[in-house]
């Protein structure tokens, strides 16, 4: 039997925004949007679930499929922002800021409580172009993937437990586009699941859990901000070591671009908001300016 909800928070509450973070391209197999709403498939300390959100003129309505139904709903709220307070954040100092949050009013850190999830798709884009990390994500979760509950559009699949991961054979990382330095990490992230996923009764996230998530080899700086800023619901964690991220900040806050050091220079006022201060630039609608034609390049983010 599915389970349901309705959420109805205080605040405004984007879907697309929030959730914007959780989606690796529009192929993904566990996340996809339609007419009726968005869609989610999810692995469980239950088992696996698909989740339809949707808004409704009394606010959004939630609905899960499968063993790890319950779960899943009662996470819905954090989710969706629960517990994540913009109310501290000052930005009247920077126009594009202030203008982001005011045509932003829904924008809210989601915090989906899914440690090793997110945690290995952080892996697959470990020094590598974001289109190569979509393909091995899609690859990967398509082939081992268990089919998604309930009446999930086709071909949706819910992400593989760690029991699976530690299960695939090298080859089929390899026929994935996914190299033996990221395989290897992905299967030293498995073998200690379950604690990692532990780390959230440390809170949204903070130097303890990043610790912890880096305590694994191969885990460095960028790929537990990545997933502290979505398991965890972090504030505070810009992706240092990204390939794109400094440059951005640099020139949205400044006009000119500037390299991981000056990132966090210019990020530093807002010491405890980092992270949201990063979403505001996102959703802002600025862009970098090209120069010439567009070069293929190598992502060299840091583990």
């Amino acid at each position: 039997m599915p389970a349901s909800t309705l959420y109805s928070p205080a605040e405004p509450v984007s879907l697309s925004a929030t959730l914007r973070p959780l989606r690796r391209g529009y192929g993904d197999p566990t996340f996809r949007t339609d007419v009726s709403g968005a869609w989610r498939t999810l692995q469980t300390p239950h088992g696996g679930a698909t989740l339809h959100l949707a808004r409704t003129s009394e606010g959004i309505s939630a609905t899960a499929w499968g063993d790890g139904a319950a779960w899943v709903i009662e996470g819905v709220p954090e989710l969706l922002g629960s517990g994540d307070d913009w109310s501290e954040l000052d930005v009247s100092s920077a126009p594009l800021l202030a203008d982001s949050l005011r045509r932003n009013p829904g924008l809210r850190l989601t915090r989906t409580r899914q440690v090793f999830e997110m945690l290995v798709a952080a892996i697959l884009e470990q020094k590598v172009t974001g289109k190569e990390a979509r393909a091995g994500w899609r690859w990967l979760v398509s082939r081992h993937g268990e089919p998604a509950p309930g009446p999930a559009p086709e071909g949706m699949r819910v992400f593989p437990t760690a029991e699976v991961w530690r299960r695939i054979p090298s080859w089929e990382f390899h026929r994935a586009g996914v190299g033996p330095q990221r395989s290897a990490t992905i299967m030293r992230v498995a073998a200690v699941a379950a604690s990692l996923e532990r780390t959230l009764d440390l809170g949204r996230g903070g130097p303890e859990v990043e610790r912890a998530l880096r305590s694994v080899a191969g885990v460095g700086v960028w790929t537990a901000a990545e997933t502290m800023q979505r398991a965890h619901g972090d504030p505070d964690s810009p992706s240092v070591g990204d390939y794109h991220l400094p440059a951005l900040v640099g020139l949205a806050l400044t006009g000119e671009p500037v390299d991981d050091d000056g990132m966090l220079e210019l990020l530093a006022p807002w010491a405890g908001h980092r992270q949201r201060v990063v979403r505001l630039i996102e959703s802002s609608g600025f862009v970098k300016p090209r120069h010439g034609p567009r070069a293929t390049v190598q992502d060299h983010r840091g583990h």
